[in-house]
């Protein structure tokens, strides 16, 4: 082997090691509302997803830890993530007919938490 390619060798085996790889962590997404999406639409797709969808929207109701702010946009951004993150292994998707995406900040806030599962 020649000596340059000998060093080049070394040298993207060096960089390599000391180069952090990305951790789970770094692709860690939510499904949350497209805020520009119409309330009406909205209303459509978290009603499926709380009813045949099979989320669990139990935190979207009054005196629950995500019930504020009370607007379409934030209990369906929490109804599409926990549909999403429920069933994205079993086919699942972020799409809700376009009324939904996928974002990697997490978007819970105070008591309400947004769950992510690997």
């Amino acid at each position: 082997m020649s000596p340059l390619l000998v060093k080049i060798t070394l040298v993207l085996l060096f960089m390599s090691i000391i180069i952090p790889q990305k951790s789970v962590a770094e692709y860690e997404q939510w499904c949350i509302a497209d805020e520009q999406t119409p309330d009406e639409e909205l209303k459509v797709a978290l009603d499926w997803a709380c009813g045949e969808g099979g989320a669990d929207c139990s935190k979207i109701q009054v005196n629950q830890a995500c019930y504020f702010p009370n607007t379409m946009t934030n209990h369906a951004s929490y109804a599409f993530n926990d549909y999403f993150q429920r069933f994205k292994h079993k086919g699942g998707s972020c799409s809700f007919k376009g009324a939904a995406m996928i974002t990697e900040l997490d978007p819970s806030y105070n008591s309400c938490k947004y769950e992510f599962i690997p």
